[in-house]
């Protein structure tokens, strides 16, 4: 199992600069502790997160550091233009010296998102998929033609071409579509902090059942913080936990209210939750030996490919702290 580091770029001191070199730190800092990947979320509209323009502060990340490889969690395919993408992703790859991990979603509960995007969130799903199988070609393939329900192009070539030959693809989705076209292409599946084990044990074994490799390259993303003790980490974590499960309690009740979808999954604890015990005993937050326990049961159940972590504590100094005990009294022993 690898690990990894999951960047939110939390603005919660309302320093925009700040929250940006703050998470350059963490990123450097893990990298010095010999973690093997960073994944970077892509956030809108959104004074919490500061993670709109993803590609570009990946790019700024890959100037520097030179061994860690830099993932995007997730790209939100249907909000952008699937050629504009390729041609980041293929510069990007070159600019971080292949370290590229290319990681894909539709995005949600995040109702604004759909509505100044226009893009409606019935046709979210439809349009990853068709902007993901055009960037494939883009990629890899001269003279693309294309003429999907949403995208088209006629003998493109794109440049530069990327320098893996194959950048590694992650898909986040639960939906029975979506695990089907990433089991038909063999790519890899993400899952997110608040996905319940459960919601992850069904996709993996759909996932499975379809193609028997590149499942067991799941990324899990949770929240973490160890402590010198339980009581310390919950109480470190928990400010941090409950505005998460505010506002995405608030994003999904909208989503609810609106869905013109009777297909719509409810949150809830079989699918995703965002209530605060839920959130806490889900993610890896305690002493060393209650971390310990819980990654090994992510492991056991899951087949983990990337453990990636996402530090839950407001101050950064207590987040390096953390990182630097996982690294010294918990990975060695999971």
């Amino acid at each position: 199992m690898k690990t990894g580091l999951f960047c939110n770029y939390e603005n919660q001191h309302q320093d925009a600069r700040r929250a940006i070199f703050e998470q350059a730190t963490l990123v450097k800092h893990v990298e010095s502790l010999g973690f093997e990947e960073a994944w970077v979320t892509e956030h809108h509209f959104n004074e919490l997160n500061l993670s709109p323009s993803i590609l570009v502060l990946m790019a700024h990340l890959a100037g520097l550091t030179s061994t860690i490889r830099l993932g995007t969690a997730a790209v939100l395919l249907a909000f952008h233009n699937p050629i504009t993408v390729a041609e980041d992703i293929a510069t990007l790859d070159n600019l971080c010296n292949g370290r590229l991990l290319f990681g894909i979603a539709k995005g949600g509960p995040f109702p604004q998102h759909n509505k100044h995007f226009a893009t409606p969130t019935s046709e979210s799903r439809a349009k990853t998929l068709e902007a993901i199988a055009l960037i494939q070609k883009l990629l890899y393939e001269t003279d693309v033609s294309f003429n999907g329900q949403y995208y088209q192009c006629d003998r493109l070539t794109i440049y530069p071409k990327p320098l893996q030959r194959q950048i590694p693809v992650y898909v986040a989705s639960g939906d029975d579509e979506g695990i089907g076209f990433a089991a038909k292409h063999s790519f890899s599946l993400m899952g997110g902090p608040p996905f319940s084990l459960e919601r992850l044990k069904n996709t993996v074994a759909k996932y499975r059942a379809l193609n028997s490799s590149g499942a067991e390259n799941l990324m899990l993303a949770r929240f973490f913080y160890v402590g010198k003790t339980s009581d310390e980490a919950v109480s470190e974590a928990l400010p941090f936990i409950r505005q998460f499960s505010q506002k995405m309690t608030a994003n999904s009740a909208q989503l609810m209210q609106n869905s013109a979808n009777p297909n719509q999954k409810p949150f809830d604890r079989t699918n995703i939750c965002f209530d605060e015990d839920y959130l806490i005993e889900n993610s890896i937050i305690g002493d060393v030996a209650t971390c310990r326990d819980k990654i090994k049961k992510f492991q056991h159940e899951l087949d983990l490919g990337t453990l990636a972590l996402k530090p839950s504590s407001f101050d950064l100094q207590k987040n390096l702290e953390s990182l630097t005990r996982y690294n010294q009294e918990v990975r060695n022993y999971v």
